[in-house]
């Protein structure tokens, strides 16, 4: 299983699709179509889509997270910080950037080089803060079904499948992800549509210049 998890880690860099989101959390249920690109470890570019176009584009680089929202005329600017992104996109994931881009790409975010403990068919890695990460491997292949983040007191705090899995020419890849946080009571559900995988992306993907006439504001404003 171990050997599975980095052999995978090496196979998936990039990734552009069309997805499905569908979320549920305390403000109700939403579902739309989103344009994602990830670029591992740390770039993404996430774009909300409606009838009328995009209703929200979220650029993430090595340096900055910006967010572009079309129809409040509004820019937002802000450090790179899993805080940050939570605010803008919000997402059930109390994550670093990087752990981020990996989920996306069907990889639990663990240190493939540390060694686990094996229970049956899971995994349990140390992470950081006393916590663990869980990784399990619930079919006959050698793919990974699901990890939990559990605290340091076994409360689980993130719960995401890999599920709906499609030969690639890089490998076996999920085609759907539902992340769950119970202690948000927030869920998303993503359903890939034709991704494609390790494409060339360029590095202006990943970054936005504010439009004229556009008020910019801190990400730090907007209420979590």
């Amino acid at each position: 299983m171990i050997q599975a998890l980095q052999q995978r880690d090496q196979q998936f860099h990039s990734l552009r699709t069309l997805a499905r989101l569908d979320y549920a959390g305390p403000e109700g249920k939403n579902g739309f179509q989103e344009v994602i690109l990830v670029q591992r470890p740390d770039r993404l570019r996430l774009e909300t889509l409606s009838f009328l176009g995009a209703i929200m584009i979220v650029t993430v680089n090595d340096q900055e997270i910006l967010g572009y929202l079309p129809r409040d005329d509004i820019f937002l600017r802000g450090q790179r910080s899993k805080e940050n992104l939570r605010r803008l996109t919000k997402l059930p994931l109390p994550l670093e950037v990087k752990e981020v881009t990996a989920l996306l790409l069907g990889l639990p975010p663990v240190n493939t080089e540390a060694t686990p403990q094996v229970n049956g068919n899971s995994l349990t890695f140390p992470a950081a803060d006393g916590d663990q990460d869980v990784v399990d491997f619930e079919t006959n292949d050698p793919v990974p079904t699901r990890w939990e983040r559990r605290s340091a007191g076994g409360e689980t705090e993130i719960s995401v499948k890999f599920s709906d899995y499609t030969p690639a020419r890089a490998g076996l890849f999920p085609l759907r992800i539902t992340i769950e946080s119970a202690i948000q009571k927030r869920r998303l559900d993503i359903r890939y549509q034709d991704p494609e995988l390790n494409a060339t992306l360029p590095a202006n993907l990943f970054s936005q210049q504010k439009p004229p006439n556009v008020k910019e504001l801190p990400i730090e404003a907007l209420r979590e």
